[in-house]
């Protein structure tokens, strides 16, 4: 009856360590998931990126999501590793009017140009960072009012086989 009332359980440490563990293990697969090495466009395994974490002595916090923390922990992996988001590959599709001056607003937000096609419309085929998606989204919605269609061909551009460290 007490912990109806109280509304507090007690965990063992046991458990507790066993959740951390289980939430360390998460967020470094989020980790290996969402990234690759820059220079070879591999992904890291999970072994790996664990690896890292304990190098670095993250600590999992058991109030925050993983998701939240994974992204943390690739700005922190970045300061002692090669490691960057995997870029997705997107294609828009932008009406003739507004697509030249809309191309140039969406520059800076393009890492990689990989096709560019001008008939009716123009057509590109690029690869971007997954933190700018929203941007890019919003500004073909606004500046084109509807007419402009962004799909995304790909969510990570990677080569296949993972990452290894000599």
């Amino acid at each position: 009856i007490q912990i109806l009332s109280k509304g507090e359980l007690q965990v063992s440490d046991k458990e507790r360590h066993t959740q951390l563990e289980q939430m360390f293990r998460d967020i470094a697969t989020i980790v290996a998931d969402k990234c690759v090495n820059p220079e070879t466009k591999r992904p890291y395994t999970v072994i790996l990126i664990e690896r890292a974490m304990k190098d670095i002595h993250y600590s999992v916090k058991p109030n925050k999501s993983t998701k939240q923390q994974a992204l943390e922990v690739i700005r922190q992996l970045k300061e002692t590793m090669q490691i960057e988001r995997a870029h997705m590959r997107l294609r828009f599709i932008l009406p003739p009017k507004e697509g030249k001056k809309l191309k140039e607003k969406l520059k800076p937000l393009i890492k990689v140009i990989e096709s560019e096609d001008f008939q009716e419309q123009l057509e590109i085929v690029c690869l971007v960072d997954p933190g700018c998606f929203r941007e890019i989204d919003e500004l073909i919605r606004s500046e084109t009012k509807g007419k402009g269609s962004l799909e995304v061909l790909s969510l990570k551009d990677v080569e296949e086989g993972d990452e290894k460290l000599e």
